[in-house]
C-alpha cells in the first residue's frame, strides 16, 4: 500500500480506494514555465505513474488559470502594444494566453509527463463559479461590498488547519482584493472581483466581474469530480493563502470534507539562491534547451531528490543526473545489442531482477522515495553489467528479456528511456558518424565539423557523452 505524507495531519497515512481522483495545481498562462515549475509538474507526474504501478485507477486534472492580475495584466500590454487589434479585453486575454499554453502542453511532452486526464481552463468554468459565490452567500459566510464578493474567514472557525495559520493573531479584519498576498496576512478575500466593462468581466448577478484566483481551483474540483477529492497537489508556497483559502470555501459551498490527502513539493534553488530574473539565474525548460542541455538529464535531476526536500539547480547537480541518464542509456544498449545465445535463464540473476524490482516499488510507496527507489536501480546496473561483463555481451535470450523488462519495469516512473537519443539510424548514417569520430580523434577539426554539418542537414545532431557519440533526430514544429 501507499504511504504519503500529508500536509493537514503532519504525519504518513496510506492512500485507500482503488480509484484515486486527484487534482494539481497547473501553471498561471502568463509566461513560459520555469524550471521551478516543473519541479511541481514532475513531482506530479511521479505520484501519477507510482499509483498507477502499484495497481490503483487513477482521474488526474491539472488546471490552467488564464484569468488573474497577472494574465489580464499581459492583455492590457497587448492592447496596447497593438491598439485596435481586439474587440475587447476578454478577447485579448485569450490571444495573449494561448501561446503560453501551447508552449506548457509542448514543455510537458518534451519532459516526458504523461498526459493528464483533465487541464481546466478557468474561463471555461465561470458559470461553476458563481455558483460557488452564491452557495457561500446563502450560507452566510460571503458578502458584496461595491460590487465584489468576500468570503468572511471569521465564519470558518477551523480556518488554518493546513497552514497553522493562527487566525486570531492574524486576523485584521480588512479585505483583500488582490490575488495574492504576503504569508500569514490573513483577511477576507476577493470571490468575485469588481470590473468595469471595459476590463476583463463576465455578467453576474453582483454585476460585472471577473472570479478571485482562489475560487477558481474549488469550483473546478466540484465541477470535474462531483465530490470531494483522494489527492491535491501544489508547491508549498501554495499551502497559504491558496490552499487554505480553497479549503475554506469548499467545505462552507459544497459541504463536507473536501480533499483527503495534501500533498506539497519543497522549493527549487539555483545555485542555492532563490531563482529570480533580477538575480541573473531565472531558466525557463526553453532556456536550459537552448543550452544544450538534454531533456532526459533534466528530468532525471528533477526526479533525484526527495519532493519534501529543497533541491539546488547547478552545472554539478546536472553532471551528477547525466552520468545517471548515461548508466541507464548504456546498460539498455549494450542489453538490446547482447548476442541471444542458446541456454537456460540465468536464475540467480532472474531472482536478482525480481527482488530489485520489489524494492523499486517499496521505495517509491514510502512517500515517493525517489532517491531510495534511485539506488535500487543503480545497484541493479552494478550487477547487470558485471554479468555482460563476465558473459562478454552474451546472454540467453530469456536473461536477455528479464534485463529489458526490468530497466522497463523503473522507467515506468523514471520515464527516461522514451527521452534517450534513438539508436536505429541507418547504414549511411553511422558512417557518417564514424568518419566524424575518426576526424575528431586525429584533430582534423576542420574535417569533423563538415561532417557534423552534413548530419544536421540529414536532419540528426550529434551527442557526445561519456558512452560515446550518438545521433539524435532533430525535433520539428511539424
Amino acid at each position: 500500500m501507499i504511504q504519503l505524507f500529508n500536509t493537514l495531519s503532519r504525519s504518513k497515512e496510506p492512500v485507500e480506494g482503488s480509484l484515486l481522483r486527484i487534482y494539481s495545481c497547473g501553471p498561471t498562462v502568463y509566461n513560459y514555465a520555469h524550471i521551478g515549475n516543473f519541479r511541481s509538474y514532475i513531482f506530479a507526474d511521479v505520484l501519477n505513474r507510482t499509483l498507477r504501478l502499484a495497481g490503483y485507477r487513477v482521474e488526474h486534472a491539472m488546471n490552467l488559470t488564464d484569468v488573474d492580475d497577472k494574465t489580464i495584466n499581459g492583455a492590457i500590454e497587448l492592447t496596447q502594444k497593438e491598439p485596435g487589434k481586439y474587440a475587447d479585453l476578454k478577447n485579448a486575454l485569450a490571444a495573449y494566453t494561448a501561446p503560453f499554453t501551447e508552449a506548457f502542453f509542448a514543455d510537458l511532452k518534451t519532459l516526458n509527463v504523461v498526459k493528464f486526464d483533465y487541464h481546466p481552463r478557468a474561463t471555461e468554468y465561470i458559470p461553476a463559479m458563481l455558483d460557488l459565490v452564491e452557495r457561500l452567500i446563502k450560507k452566510g459566510v460571503a458578502y458584496e461590498q461595491d460590487g465584489s464578493v468576500y468570503y468572511r474567514i471569521g465564519e470558518k472557525k477551523d480556518y488554518g488547519k493546513l497552514s497553522r495559520v493562527d487566525l486570531e493573531k492574524n486576523k485584521t479584519g480588512t479585505r483583500y482584493n488582490t490575488d495574492e498576498y504576503d504569508k500569514d496576512d490573513v483577511r477576507d478575500f476577493v470571490l468575485w472581483k469588481a470590473e468595469p466593462q471595459t476590463g476583463v468581466h463576465w455578467h453576474s448577478a453582483h454585476g460585472d466581474g471577473r472570479p478571485g484566483w482562489h475560487l477558481e481551483c474549488s469550483a473546478m474540483i466540484h465541477e470535474i469530480f462531483k465530490g470531494p477529492i483522494d489527492i491535491h497537489t501544489g508547491g508549498v508556497d501554495l499551502i497559504f493563502p491558496h490552499h487554505e483559502n480553497e479549503i475554506a470555501q469548499s467545505e462552507a459551498g459544497y459541504g463536507g470534507a473536501f480533499v483527503k490527502h495534501w500533498l506539497h513539493c519543497e522549493h527549487l534553488l539555483v545555485d542555492n539562491r532563490k531563482m529570480s530574473k533580477s538575480a541573473g539565474n531565472f531558466y525557463t525548460l526553453r532556456d536550459l534547451l537552448n543550452q544544450g542541455k538534454r531533456p532526459e538529464v533534466i528530468r532525471y535531476f528533477l526526479l533525484a531528490a526527495h519532493y519534501s526536500q529543497k533541491i539546488n539547480f547547478s552545472a554539478d547537480a546536472l553532471h551528477q543526473a547525466e552520468a545517471g541518464v548515461e548508466k541507464m542509456y548504456s546498460l539498455w544498449q549494450r542489453g538490446e545489442r547482447a548476442a541471444k545465445k542458446a541456454g537456460e535463464a540465468d536464475a540467480d540473476f532472474a531472482q536478482t531482477s525480481l527482488d530489485a524490482r520489489k524494492k523499486f516499488t517499496a521505495e517509491l510507496a514510502d512517500d515517493l522515495n525517489t532517491p531510495r527507489a534511485l539506488a535500487v536501480v543503480h545497484e541493479y546496473f552494478r550487477v547487470a553489467n558485471s554479468l555482460l561483463d563476465k558473459e562478454k555481451d552474451s546472454l540467453p535470450m530469456a536473461t536477455a528479456q528479464e534485463l529489458q523488462e526490468t530497466i522497463r519495469h523503473f522507467d515506468r516512473v523514471l520515464g527516461l528511456i522514451d527521452l534517450m537519443p534513438k539508436a536505429g539510424i541507418g547504414a549511411d548514417l553511422q558512417q557518417l558518424l564514424d568518419e566524424r569520430n575518426a576526424a575528431r580523434a586525429a584533430k582534423d577539426f576542420v574535417r569533423a565539423d563538415a561532417l557534423r554539418d552534413t548530419l544536421l542537414k540529414a536532419g540528426y545532431k550529434i551527442l557526445d557523452t561519456k558512452t560515446g557519440s550518438h545521433l539524435e533526430k532533430i525535433k520539428t514544429d511539424a
